[in-house]
Parts: structure tokens; sequence; C-alpha cells
């Protein structure tokens, strides 16, 4: 009850704050809202600020920039659910800002020295304020206590963070389940679903050891890649609230009069941005999502090096093959092969002819041809077909939804980096790679191989499998199936225990509906 009623304010307290940047009902969709929202409107008050002419996508990111860390992550989760916000706040949402004041010196010390477990002048010669501070962490430049130094660049965890996350996470929950109780619609965009996505990436970035682990596998698929890499992790200096890595001495690459100084062709690097994310999600299936300028920059030798791993993206084979395939085809203009891939893979239920869906594809693909570089754009495009499958019934993948969120941002920056990038042009020889790589002859070889294993070994286990049935076929003909009294007893066991569990888990949910029922009439 307690944490019911903590979590409450909580929530009390956010809908004031959004409802002063006009942001919990908007003015703009105040007509088509139900009478209940327009009451809660009146009542929690909205004031003309500053940003009271801004679109509602920018208003909410500024509401939750003000509301502190969890929120800022929620807009960043939000930011993927265009389903569930619309694409124009989506859109805003990406443009969220994560960057708060730096915490004191002598906390980030003391920080270190507890998750180290040794004074810091063990493992540090020199350790300077801080040079980045965002909601979760801060970063610091220092300089190792070996002999010689080494220049690292040191990740502390903001003091009282994991706690400040764990109430607002409750809050965000306790939102998630009134929401679904109320709303079939809201069942249908899973709030709840929205809420564990946070949780989990939140889980993620508050153990900065599994940053740490991510930069490290990522440095493993990368490391044959001439033209990106890894800064090297610090094991020794790194723990659950701090991370140590090398410090990179490059060029950042929003800036390209400097990369141009540096002697760096701005439109090469345009090209190794796009080519090393696309390598990182076709290839790997595991890629950076959070490329922005600020991640990036250019070391001495014309390398592209990132930093900041919190946010990892993964695609399983599957879902690899079905990229690469619907690109390609979009490429070689081939929309029924791009919407037997949608139908291959299960997205679109065969209710929908395939030919009508792959008129559908044309109109997004048709208008791309013909255009000049600066007008086409591989995210767009991206999400003009989630758009289109979204009204064939395709469900929402969330893997293809950060890639394309992602997408958004790698091509801003080389767009950034060169007004006149052709993103297929530079897309095409991974793209084509893959193809080859997984497709081609030697693919199909490859598969031939592992289903003459798989036939080997079906027939190294064919005896075994010819004796276990003449016994199944003994014992159905004596009766039936007989198992051991350990065995029925086990499954009495687990039987019960089932029920049990059962009747606890309705009484546990009628207690806590009883529970809030009590809340709001107190």
């Amino acid at each position: 009850m307690i944490r019911t009623l903590s979590s409450l304010r909580r929530l009390h307290h956010a809908a004031h704050v959004l409802a002063r940047h006009d942001a919990l009902v908007p003015r703009e969709y105040l007509a088509a809202m139900p009478f209940s929202a327009r009451v809660a409107r009146r009542l929690l008050g909205t004031r003309e600020r500053g940003d009271a002419t801004s679109p509602p996508g920018k208003r909410l990111a500024l509401a939750l920039e003000s509301l502190g860390p969890a929120y800022v992550k929620l807009g960043q989760v939000l930011a993927t659910r265009p389903d569930l916000v619309g694409a124009d706040v989506a859109n805003a949402l990406e443009a969220l800002q994560d960057r708060l004041p730096p915490f004191a010196m002598d906390e980030a010390w003391h920080s270190v020295e507890a998750g180290l477990g040794k004074p810091l002048e063990e493992s540090f010669a020199h350790f300077g304020g801080a040079v980045a501070a965002a909601s979760i962490a801060q970063v610091h430049k220092a300089a190792t206590a070996d002999v010689p130094p080494r220049d690292v660049a040191v990740k502390v965890l903001r003091p009282g963070i994991e706690a400040q996350f764990a109430r607002d996470l409750s809050a965000f929950a306790l939102a998630a389940r009134l929401a679904e109780r109320a709303s079939a619609e809201a069942r249908r965009l899973r709030f709840m679903a929205v809420v564990d996505t946070l949780a989990a990436s939140v889980a993620l970035e508050l153990d900065l050891r599994m940053e740490a682990a991510a930069a490290s596998e990522l440095a493993e698929n990368t490391a044959s890649d001439r033209d990106f890499r890894v800064p090297a992790i610090d094991w020794t200096r790194t723990a659950a609230r701090v991370l140590t890595t090398e410090w990179v001495d490059g060029t950042p690459i929003r800036d390209a009069a400097a990369l141009e100084r540096a002697g760096h062709d701005p439109k090469k690097i345009a090209v190794a941005v796009v080519q090393s994310f696309l390598r990182q999600a076709l290839r790997d299936g595991f890629f950076h999502a959070d490329m922005h300028q600020g991640n990036l920059f250019v070391d001495a030798e014309g390398r592209l090096v990132a930093v900041d791993f919190g946010i990892m993206g993964r695609l399983d084979p599957a879902m690899r093959r079905f990229l690469a395939e619907t690109l390609g085809g979009f490429l070689a203009r081939d929309y029924m092969r791009v919407a037997q891939v949608h139908y291959d893979a299960g997205f679109v239920p065969a209710v929908h002819p395939i030919e009508t869906f792959a008129q559908a594809l044309r109109a997004i693909g048709e208008p791309i041809f013909g255009r000049t570089a600066r007008d086409v754009s591989m995210a767009r495009l991206l999400q003009q077909l989630f758009d289109t499958t979204y009204r064939f019934d395709m469900p929402l993948q969330p893997q293809l939804v950060l890639l394309q969120k992602t997408m958004v941002v790698v091509e801003g920056v080389a767009r950034s980096l060169d007004p006149d990038f052709d993103i297929w042009e530079a897309a095409r020889p991974v793209i084509e790679h893959w193809m080859v790589e997984h497709m081609g002859p030697e693919a199909r070889l490859r598969d031939v191989g592992e289903g003459v294993n798989a036939l080997g070994k079906l027939a190294r286990d064919l005896p075994q499998l010819l004796r276990n049935a003449e016994v199944v076929s003994a014992m159905l003909a004596q009766g039936g199936m007989r198992l051991h009294p350990d065995t029925v007893r086990q499954i009495a066991e687990a039987q019960a225990a089932r029920t049990r569990n059962a009747r606890a888990a309705i009484w546990i949910v009628a207690g806590a509906a009883l529970g809030l029922l009590g809340v709001f009439l107190f």
C-alpha cells in the first residue's frame, strides 16, 4: 500500500509537469479526446509557456527532460514505438537531450574507490573533472597508475541512480497496469511491454560491466574492419558502477571542417558510417544503436571510432535474412520477391493476397527511383514499409524498429558530412556481399553439407529410435503406457504445486485490485 501510494504521488507530480507543458492532453488532440480526458486536463491545469507554440512531440520531449533520467529513457523507448505515440511524436522524441549537470568530484572519487575496492591513487595517477554528463553516468578523463601511464576515459554511475530508477519504474508499471485494465486499446498496444522493455534496457545500462561486455563483443566482431574500431576495455579498472576504456584522441565527426583540416575526406567517412552500421547489423547481428554525432570520432589513421555502448541492438539470423532480402529486393525493384519474403517469414497473414501486398510495396519503391541521392532515404523507406505492413496486419517487430530508428540517425550523420550522400550506393556492396555469402552457390553447398551431417546423425540414432518405438508399441499393446512410480509421484506433486500457485496468483491479483480500489476511495 505504501509503495502504491508513493507511485501514485510520483505519477500525480509527473501528470502536473506534463500538463504545464500541454503534453498530457495536448490541445491539438482535444476534440478527439473523451470527456474524462478533457476534465482531467482542466483539473490538472495547462499553462502557456515559452514552448506553447511548439508541436506536441517537442512539448512532450521538453516535459520528459524536466522530469529526470527515468523519463528521458522512457521517451527514448517511446521513440521506437510510432504505433503507440504516432510518427510525428516519435520523431520529436528522437531529439531528447540526455544531458545533465555533472555531480561533484568527491562523489565521483568515492564511487570509483567503492567500485574498484581500492584507493583512487592505486588505480589512477590523475583523475580529471567530468568531460560529459548524462542522466545515468558521467565521463572523466584520467591517467592510469601504470608505468608509463595511459590516458583513459572513466565512466561513473550517478550516486543513487539505481534507487531513483526503481521508484520511477514502479510508478510506470502501476500506470501501465491501470491503463491496460481500463482500456482495450492499451492492452492491444501492450503498455506493460513498453515498461518491461524500458526496465530491461535500464538494467543493462545500470551495470557498466554489461556495457564493457558489449564493447568487447563489438570489438571482436569488427576486428578485421579497416574503417572502424572500438576503444579497448580496461577490465582491471571496470566494475558494476565504473567503466574504464582507452581514451580516444580523435576528431569529432560533427565537425566536417576539422575533419578536412586533419586530412580526412568527409565523403569517405560518410560511407564508412553507413557501411559499418550495416555490416554490424547484417553480418554480425549486433549493432551500435546510438551512433549519433557525439558518439563518433575519426582517429589519425582515418578509422571511425565509436564510444558509449549502453544501447545495442541484435538481429537474429532469420531477421537478418529478412532485412537483406527486403533491401535487396527494393534495390532490384523486385516487389513480388519482397512480398514473398514477408509471407515466408509469417509477417503478413495469408488472408491478404500476395499480389495486393506487392502492389503496395511498388507504391513505396517506385517513387525513389529516378530521384537525386539527396532526396532518397533508406530510413524513410523502411518507415513507409512498416506503415504499410501494419495496414496488412503485420505485428510490430521490435528488432527492426530499433534498427530503423538507428538508421535514421546514421543516415543523418552521413548527410551532415555529405549533403549529396547516396545511401543506396553506399549500402549496395554490403547487402550484395551478404546475399552472396548466405544465398550464393557456396552458401548452398554449406547448406547441403549441414543437411548431410543432419542425415548422418539421424542414421546413427535410427537403431535406438526403432528400439524405443518397439518398446512403446509393446506397452500400448499390453494396455497402455506405464510410468515409473517415482515419475507418477513427481507429476502429481508438480500438478498440485501448479494448482496452489494458480490459486495464490488469483488471490494476489484480487488483493491487489481491492488495494487499488481502497487507495482510490481513500
